[in-house]
């Protein structure tokens, strides 16, 4: 059973509930990955965030959608009702209140990176497939203001949006087994930073001495969606002092 909403009138994206399992609804604002579907997301993950239901678990951020889990047990009152739609009937009486909620406070973080070298051993690749210098790959990626579209593969790995066309870079045909904390890279038209030694495929043109993901932290993640960050570029030797 799904619900398709109608767009509000002062936006254009369709709003679509869907069950996701048996205790999480999933919606889907539009079908495209662009300011306007975050603006959207972002705004009513903070009346989630604001108004909670009863049995409201967790609310997770992605590029296009919003996944709101719940305990079915409590939705359903011990059995008596069907929870998803229960909960599909809360999350569309919610939309339009949601709509004139105040945007997430506009904050700006910087990211020092050490670009080339062992820091970037991608970094000469990137500039031959791109036809740039690697001094005119640096200036491109540290020059966008990029917006953070969501957390994923790795806890605290950040998705950003922003990356210049010209520095698109397909992702490196043999994974790396592992890529150390830190790393900055291109994977297509993406651009990211490894928050964990995981394996990856991305090019990897720099490295940042800031750990971005700490469980002991009493928010673990250094960024979070909706945030805006830039890169700027720094020595090796600045790079062990900030260590």
């Amino acid at each position: 059973m799904s619900f398709a909403l109608p767009p509000p009138a002062e936006s254009p994206l369709p709003v679509r509930l869907f069950p996701l399992g048996d205790a999480a609804v999933a919606l889907e604002f539009g079908t495209g990955i662009g300011a306007a579907t975050h603006r959207a997301i972002a705004a009513f993950s903070a009346y989630l965030a604001r108004h909670p239901f009863v049995g409201l678990r967790e609310v997770v951020p992605a590029f296009t959608t919003l996944t709101v889990y719940y305990d079915p047990w409590l939705l359903s009152e011990n059995g008596q009702h069907p929870p998803y739609e229960r909960v599909a009937a809360l999350l569309q009486k919610m939309l339009p209140a949601a709509r004139e909620s105040v945007a997430a406070a506009y904050s700006v973080v910087e990211i020092p990176v050490c670009y080339g070298g062992d820091f970037g051993p991608d970094l000469a690749f990137v500039a031959a497939h791109t036809g740039l210098r690697p001094d005119e790959v640096i200036a491109l990626h540290s020059a966008p203001e990029y917006l953070v579209h969501m957390i994923g593969f790795a806890p605290g790995f950040p998705y950003l949006g922003g990356l210049d066309v010209r520095l698109a870079t397909p992702r490196r045909p043999q994974p790396r087994a592992l890529v150390p904390a830190g790393a900055v890279g291109i994977a297509g038209p993406q651009t990211g930073i490894y928050s964990l030694p995981t394996p990856g495929g991305w090019q990897l043109i720099g490295r940042t001495p800031l750990r971005l993901f700490n469980p002991e932290w009493s928010a673990p993640g250094r960024l979070r969606a909706g945030q805006h960050l830039r890169f700027v570029p720094i020595s090796a030797e600045e790079f062990r002092n900030l260590l």
